[in-house]
């Protein structure tokens, strides 16, 4: 099969794009808004991009036009990443998965997602938005770049620190992924664990 891009139906291509590109790590961001309101939302178009500086991006896509409207709305998390500056970027662990999928729901803007899904608002270090402090890895980051995509926006933001909890990093110094439990996002409504794992050597020339 064959597919054109250009002639290819966006929800179809949503679709296939999705389930192609997988797993996916899961961005759960926090934010704040001008009324001090915070925010929490999971997106899946996400990953690092950088080490020196350190970077990620994350993609919020814009929601339907409203009725009698062609201009596309923006998430709150993206009106709130604009006007602040500045976001956190939060793991997903597999005991979390639930309380990340309620806040993935469409709330007014002056409801917080941390009192619908009973997650803790923990103060960050270094930046405004609170990080979720049941998870286990949090990033604070700053807004480096906003790039109008069309469709969705990405978002590059520069890392400032990172909060492990207790264990986390294991006696080698990495992530053990064994306490972490982080989970990707598949095509549709499928999600995977890291459970099944196997190592390589790269190749030395």
């Amino acid at each position: 099969m064959f597919i054109n891009c250009s002639e290819t139906k966006t929800d179809q291509l949503y679709r296939l794009l999705i389930g192609s590109v997988v797993p996916r790590p899961i961005a759960w961001v926090s934010s704040v808004n001008d009324d001090g309101i915070n925010n929490l939302a999971p997106f899946s178009f996400f990953n690092i991009f950088s080490v020196k500086p350190p970077m990620l991006g994350f993609a919020p896509g814009y929601k339907r036009p409203a009725a009698g409207s062609s201009l596309p709305v923006a998430k709150d998390t993206l009106v709130n990443v604009r006007a602040c500056g500045e976001f956190v970027v939060n793991v997903v662990s597999q005991s979390l998965v639930e309380q990340m999928n309620q806040s993935s729901g469409e709330f007014e803007n002056d409801i917080s997602e941390f009192a619908v899904t009973g997650l803790t608002p923990q103060a960050s270090t270094m930046i405004k938005p609170p990080r979720v402090a049941e998870a286990l890895i949090s990033m604070e980051c700053k807004v480096f770049h906003i790039h109008e995509l069309g469709g969705s926006a990405l978002v590059l933001g520069e890392i400032l620190c990172l909060h492990y909890a207790d264990g986390v990093i294991g006696t080698d110094g990495l992530v053990d992924l064994d306490v972490l439990q982080p989970i990707g996002r598949l095509g549709g409504i499928s999600y995977s664990t890291v459970k099944d794992r196997f190592d390589i050597e790269r190749p030395t020339h």
